[in-house]
């Protein structure tokens, strides 16, 4: 649920919070819409742009086969937001809980001049600091979603974030990763403020998932000025195999 204490923000008529109750859904639906496969009711990311299936919402009794129509028997896909259980024939594979974070008045963007724009020719090198930092999912095409940022050191790729989900109004900061021999020097919160402050100039507000058992990068915004907005349940599940 929301946090109380941020209604102030969330109430800004500029920036619709609700939207970020179903994120993935209201980015597919918004300025996504050109990379959503789907309907009116289930909608997802191609395979290797991101791993996120939408839907509209859990009361409406057809989701379920809709969501074998779009990705098939056998698959295993993730839910954000449901809590109940699952229909015959599916099975959960993993479950977790996660924290949604919004940008407040107290965060200070600002640009960073280290940081250089990454796109199609430094896919390899972003896959792999991924691989390295695991900081969430990232696949071949997911800076197509949004600006990507990195550090180099000595030509070598050491830190990087960008822009993921994008419900109207809100922009997502996801994929923050720094290698572990260049930690502690303040990089992850620099790429932080400076997509932040991109973000802003564009008139949109600033949100971040975490996992709940990450504290530390919890923390790590909270200090730069992020909030707590919401706890979410993550759950990946399988489709029935037939």
């Amino acid at each position: 649920m929301p946090d109380a204490s941020l209604a102030p923000l969330l109430d800004a008529p500029h920036a619709d919070a609700t939207v970020l109750d179903n994120a993935p859904w209201h980015s597919l639906t918004g300025p996504h819409a050109s990379f959503a496969i789907g309907d009116d009711l289930v909608r997802r990311y191609p395979e290797d742009v991101a791993p996120f299936v939408a839907v509209r919402s859990w009361d409406e009794p057809e989701v379920w086969e809709a969501l074998v129509d779009l990705v098939g028997p056998g698959a295993e896909i993730g839910l954000s937001g449901y809590e109940g259980d699952v229909p015959e024939g599916w099975e959960f594979v993993g479950q977790g809980e996660g924290v949604q974070l919004v940008e407040t008045d107290a965060l200070r963007p600002q640009p960073y001049p280290e940081a250089v724009l990454l796109g199609a020719a430094d896919v390899p090198e972003m896959l792999a600091i991924v691989e390295r930092n695991q900081p969430g999912p990232f696949r071949p095409r997911t800076y197509e979603l949004g600006r990507y940022i990195g550090i180099r050191r000595d030509g070598r790729l050491v830190a990087m974030a960008g822009e993921r989900l994008h419900p109207e109004g809100w922009t997502e900061i996801s994929a923050v990763a720094v290698d572990a021999d260049h930690r502690r020097q303040g990089l992850a919160s620099r790429l932080v403020l400076d997509v932040a402050f991109h973000i802003q100039e564009r008139g949109d507000r600033a949100l971040l998932h975490a996992a709940a058992s990450n504290v530390g990068a919890i923390a790590a915004y909270e200090r730069l000025g992020f909030a707590l907005r919401r706890r979410n349940r993550f759950s990946a599940v399988r489709t029935p195999t037939a």
